[in-house]
């Protein structure tokens, strides 16, 4: 299948797709400033430089985006153009991902993972959900923990 846009106006469409400051990491940290959390942003000092850090929490917070980090949900789905490409660039995305989070937790960080899919879709969370979950981990003392659609739906749904 032949790409529907010229090779320079694909570039120009891919050039303006941010890897900071994206919508769901700025909805995120503007609720969690209401909220009464202070933190750093992307910190150079860290691995991966996390898109919210908590220092007085010692805990990073990774907003995702599901195609760019291969997440196995309804929002990814592999190109049909330049199939090979886009398919190792989407495992070196998640080979550093695995990287940086095992970093992370080595130098006693904690991690929330907050996916895309969490925040946009029709399967996406209630915002009031997905706030409360992201507030209850920051609290709490869990090392690992992942946001999105299909975790919460089956924690809430096994009685946990």
């Amino acid at each position: 299948m032949i790409d529907i846009v010229s090779p320079a106006v694909r570039s120009r469409m891919m050039s303006g797709i941010r890897g900071k400051d994206t919508k769901p990491e700025i909805l995120l940290r503007k609720a969690l400033h209401a909220k009464g959390f202070r933190y750093r942003l992307h910190d150079r000092k860290l691995p991966g430089r996390p898109d919210i850090v908590l220092p007085r929490w010692k805990a990073a917070i990774l907003v995702h985006g599901c195609f760019w980090h291969g997440h196995h949900c309804h929002l990814f789905r592999l190109p049909r153009t330049r199939t090979e490409f886009w398919r190792a660039k989407i495992s070196g995305n998640r080979d550093r991902d695995d990287r940086n989070r095992q970093a992370l937790l080595e130098q006693g960080w904690r991690i929330l993972e907050v996916w895309e899919c969490a925040m946009r879709g029709p399967a996406r969370l209630p915002w009031e959900t997905l706030l409360a979950e992201t507030v209850s981990w920051i609290r709490s003392d869990r090392k690992l923990y992942s946001l999105q659609e299909e975790a919460i739906r089956l924690e809430n749904s096994s009685g946990f």
